[in-house]
């Protein structure tokens, strides 16, 4: 079972996923994390997320290579947070242009065929959680274009291999499919 959970920036995506994955009984939930703490603000942001989880969850930071983690992963339920940051990291990461999977649009494409792919060799439920950027003004620089398009066609792309998608704004969870 696939299920993408998108919406906007804060609008209770990751709670309602944690939720979700727990309410499977798993006593060990695989969290995928793609952020990486550049900076002092998101050190504190990833520690506020890892304080709001149970011990049932063991954490797997992997800012790039989802396709090749998530099979590999033995545990009943598993959370990728988040797509979003995982676009950013293959257009901006050195280590990404360096391996071959990010910087240029035809690799970024084909790494998230590849996601997809994985997506569908994994046999426990997977909930990834991303940002839906597309719902406001176009942005005014190309790469925030780029960034948009990358994540958009992101999202449509796990979205038709997804089982479930919702949407959660407000913290209220629109079930879509």
């Amino acid at each position: 079972m696939i299920h993408l959970v998108t919406g906007g920036a804060r609008a209770g995506k990751s709670t309602f996923v944690l939720h979700r994955a727990e309410a499977t009984g798993a006593a060990a939930i695989a969290f995928v994390a793609t952020a990486e703490a550049g900076d002092e603000e998101m050190a504190l942001r990833i520690d506020r997320h890892r304080a709001e989880r149970s011990d049932r969850w063991v954490t797997f930071e992997e800012p790039l290579a989802l396709d090749l983690l998530l099979p590999s992963l033995p545990h009943p339920a598993i959370v990728v947070d988040c797509l979003t940051l995982w676009i950013s990291n293959l257009m901006f990461d050195p280590r990404a242009v360096a391996l071959g999977i990010g910087g240029e649009d035809a690799a970024i494409e084909a790494s998230i065929d590849r996601l997809v792919a994985a997506l569908g060799r994994v046999r426990a439920p997977v909930w990834l959680v991303t940002n839906e950027v597309g719902l406001g003004i176009v942005p005014g620089d190309p790469i925030s274009r780029r960034y948009r398009d990358l994540l958009g066609r992101c999202n449509q792309r796990v979205a038709a291999a997804a089982d479930h998608v919702t949407f959660v704004v407000a913290g209220l969870p629109m079930h879509l499919r």
